[in-house]
């Protein structure tokens, strides 16, 4: 079982000053983004300088995983952005406001195509949509777990987008958390995701300055099931990973539950608790984590 990632940073591919400090970054994966932080007027430079910087950072063979978000399939850019960027072999691809997996179905096509094109094996580049920033995304979001795309890595969730399609002024409650629509999105992508049998990745934390409270969100975030966090700025990494991070008491335990399992059986007692193979694949799951 290979271990999920657990930080994803954002970077606009238009900036060599932020492209330039990959390398240092600790974060498991880096977002080369095409989309939002880049100006219209800006886009075909940031392809190239997005493609040749993957090629680049490969040849080094070294750093974060390199992921890159495309534009949304709707518009004129995103077939140049997956035509670009496919030669250069980024370890994935994130699809920005889907309506559904018949969108990333298509991207699916779109990326097997030009795999092949280019003599590379089909299915190589991993798909990551951002499965709810349209008003009509959260209804499909179970359909993934019949969709049948082998390369889709997992999900995960945006809130801002979806606040502006809703027209809403605020997709925060009185209490400063998630408003009623905004947690319900969010434990339906985390169903999907696991209904589908991929990863469920939680969306950034707004406030970079408040490294408590991302640290306390994404602890609570992977007590509920999600394995990975977005991170909007490189001071922010580090503290999603520790909390990604199994603990020396989880993984102590994870090892113990493995060992009973050691046979062929389907339940064990250990220290005072029946445990089946739901808790024998958390324990996997822990200790591929820990790995990493």
């Amino acid at each position: 079982m290979s271990a999920p990632l657990r930080s994803f940073l954002f970077v606009p591919g238009d900036s060599e000053k932020k492209l330039g400090k990959i390398a240092e970054s600790t974060a498991d994966a880096v977002i080369l983004d095409l989309e939002d932080s880049v100006a219209e007027s800006r886009k075909a430079l940031a392809r190239d300088m997005v493609s040749e910087f993957v090629v680049a950072q490969l040849g080094a063979g070294s750093g974060p995983q390199l992921w890159v978000r495309i534009n949304p399939l709707d518009a004129a850019h995103a077939l140049p952005d997956l035509a670009a960027i496919t030669p250069a072999v980024p370890a994935g691809v994130m699809i920005p406001k889907i309506t559904g997996p018949a969108v990333v179905a298509r991207v699916d096509h779109y990326l097997e195509a030009l795999e092949v094109a280019h003599g590379i094996a089909p299915g190589t580049i991993r798909v990551l949509p951002v499965a709810t920033e349209t008003p009509l995304a959260p209804f499909r979001l179970g359909d993934f777990a019949t969709a049948g795309i082998a390369r889709l890595y997992g999900l995960t969730w945006g809130a801002e987008d979806l606040s502006a399609a809703l027209g809403a002024s605020t997709n925060l409650g009185p209490d400063g958390r998630w408003a009623t629509t905004y947690q319900l999105v969010r434990s339906l992508m985390l169903m999907g995701a696991h209904a589908a049998g991929v990863e469920a990745v939680e969306t950034l934390y707004v406030d970079i300055r408040d490294d408590a409270g991302l640290a306390e969100s994404s602890r609570r975030a992977r007590a509920e099931g999600f394995s990975g966090r977005i991170a909007i700025h490189p001071a922010q990494v580090d503290t999603i990973n520790a909390a990604f991070t199994p603990s020396a008491d989880e993984v102590a335990f994870a090892g113990r539950v493995v060992e009973a399992f050691a046979g062929d059986v389907g339940t064990v007692a250990l220290e005072g608790k029946m445990l089946d193979l739901p808790h024998l694949k958390q324990a996997q799951r822990v200790l591929a984590l820990a790995d990493r």
